[in-house]
């Protein structure tokens, strides 16, 4: 029988994600939709601009959309998945969390409490087991977990794979696409033959949540990975799959080949939306590319390519759907990854 879930934002463009990959999932079954007051009683084909590339599922497009708020969604629901700003995030989340619902986040408040687990599933998937000290420590009947930033999904698989190695410092330069601003972030004449060398807060979020997932979880706390994580952000003119260079210092020699097979073996989990390669790795110099590659895997798998040896350790390129995998289908598999450890 399926698990009866509601999504939290549900008119924004992860919010219309999450729901065309909910729609057909064995496991989910969309039971409420939430948005601002101001589409709150419409139905969801009235109150959404629909931009995703199939669609409005007729299962939710007749479905009345509710206000975010725990009263106004029903008790039912076994889990909510949020693609809130984080600014309403911040302030609504741990009320459905006290009110007993279990949230799988992909707004950015709270990546870096200590007791919320932030979550690739195949690369820290033990880290879950912060919900206990998150409920011991909050009280709430419901529980909290984040995926990460849509930049930091794309290239930590890949480091994951380089840990034995020892990491030691990374560099990366990011070149993102124009839907990780949502439709209204940048403007047309702002971003048309041009690119932007600074995205507010993404630096940050790269360096802090890297160590964050990378990091060792003795069952009571979580001790951050050691390594040091430099960002430079970039948005550029396409519109889905965020490109990144990055440079890795290793404790050991890591020659390019061992780095590019220790990629291809990097196992991926038994959950749907798991894809089997995790990493896909290109033996061609000018790949992975937005538009050629962001779709491996149903959008979820990382593409990774250009390996080579420079004066500042290992050099590579990777990419990643930066609304898929970077955002409501990392929601979706931390959704299944609770499933299949007792939480829901």
């Amino acid at each position: 029988m399926a698990v009866r879930v509601g999504v939290l934002g549900a008119t924004g463009a992860v919010g219309q994600r999450l729901i065309q990959l909910l729609d057909p999932h064995p496991d989910f079954e969309i039971a409420a939709l939430t948005a601002s007051e101001a589409s709150a009683g419409k139905t969801y084909r009235q109150a959404a601009k629909w931009r995703v590339d199939s669609p409005i599922p007729d299962a939710v497009a007749d479905m009345t959309v509710t206000a975010t708020d725990p009263d106004a969604v029903p008790d039912d629901i076994d889990m909510l998945f949020s693609s809130l700003p984080s600014s309403i995030g911040a302030d609504v989340e741990p009320d459905f969390c006290e009110a007993g619902y279990v949230v799988s986040s992909n707004s950015s408040n709270g990546r870096m409490d200590d007791d919320i687990p932030l979550v690739i599933p195949e690369v820290n998937p033990d880290h879950l087991d912060l919900l206990e000290v998150q409920r011991d420590e909050r009280g709430w009947d419901g529980a909290m977990v984040k995926n990460p930033n849509c930049s930091t999904i794309t290239f930590v698989p890949t480091l994951a794979a380089l840990t034995e190695y020892g990491l030691e410092k990374v560099h990366v330069s990011t070149l993102q696409a124009v839907s990780g601003a949502g439709y209204a972030g940048v403007s047309s004449m702002e971003i048309i033959d041009n690119a932007v060398p600074h995205i507010g807060g993404e630096e940050d979020k790269l360096e802090t949540e890297s160590r964050k997932l990378l990091g060792e979880f003795d069952g009571a706390e979580l001790t951050h990975n050691g390594m040091h994580v430099a960002a430079s952000c970039n948005r550029i003119p396409t519109i889905d799959g965020h490109l990144e260079n990055v440079w890795v210092e290793t404790e050991e020699d890591l020659p390019a080949d061992a780095a590019a097979e220790a990629m291809r073996e990097y196992p991926s989990l038994d959950l749907r939306s798991s894809p089997d390669p995790l990493i896909h790795v290109f033996e061609e110099p000018d790949r992975p590319q937005p538009r050629l590659d962001r779709t491996l895997g149903d959008g979820m798998a990382i593409a990774a390519g250009g390996l080579q040896k420079s004066p500042f350790g290992l050099q590579y390129n990777c990419l990643a759907h930066n609304t898929v995998r970077g955002a409501a289908g990392a929601s979706v598999l931390n959704g299944e990854l609770l499933l299949e450890n007792g939480y829901i």
